[in-house]
């Protein structure tokens, strides 16, 4: 499945944050392994917290098909340095889910990472989230030993229901593929 990716703008960001909040959080009925319900509640982002991440760097790309008005997929990308990206808030719309949509969103999110110089990406994953880990694992991301605290207290991100939540931090080496 090939993907093709745009650039969001600012326009964009409402519907960006709409299929966050869906894909993340999820309503009762659609929560599976993709959503974090179960020990995050309230909003995943707002419309605010992607306009500050768009000013402090952030790139985000949103996976559109011409035959529907409806936004698939997206993904955010920050260059941490010019060999070393930062891949976070990969996000599928919910009806696409376990169909190998968000595999070929990782693809091209690395392939746009690489052929702008990134040579190593990173991601952060909440540590409750075993089957995710293992999905990313089996994507050739590899855990690292280090961990990132949870943001307890800042509810712009959600409500945590758990005490012990952290960040870890795996990471990929990508081909050498800049222009």
């Amino acid at each position: 499945m090939t993907i093709l990716l745009r650039p969001a703008e600012a326009s964009d960001l409402p519907a960006v944050a709409a299929l966050m909040n869906d894909a993340f959080r999820g309503a009762p009925s659609e929560r599976n392994w993709c959503v974090e319900a179960g020990y995050i509640t309230g909003e995943r982002t707002n419309v605010s917290l992607l306009a500050e991440e768009l000013v402090e760097g952030a790139r985000f790309l949103l996976a559109e098909q011409d035959s529907s008005p409806q936004l698939q997929g997206c993904v955010s990308l920050h260059a941490s340095s010019p060999e070393s990206w930062y891949l976070g808030s990969l996000t599928v719309n919910p009806e696409l889910q376990n169909a190998g949509f968000g595999r070929s969103l990782l693809s091209a999110a690395e392939e746009y990472a690489a052929l702008h110089g990134a040579r190593t990406i990173e991601i952060t994953v909440v540590n409750v989230r075993d089957t995710l880990i293992a999905w990313y694992e089996r994507r050739g991301y590899v855990l690292t030993k280090e961990k990132r605290p949870f943001p307890y207290g800042d509810v712009r991100y959600g409500t945590p229901t758990r005490k012990d939540l952290h960040f870890v931090v795996l990471e990929k080496h990508l081909p050498n593929r800049s222009f």
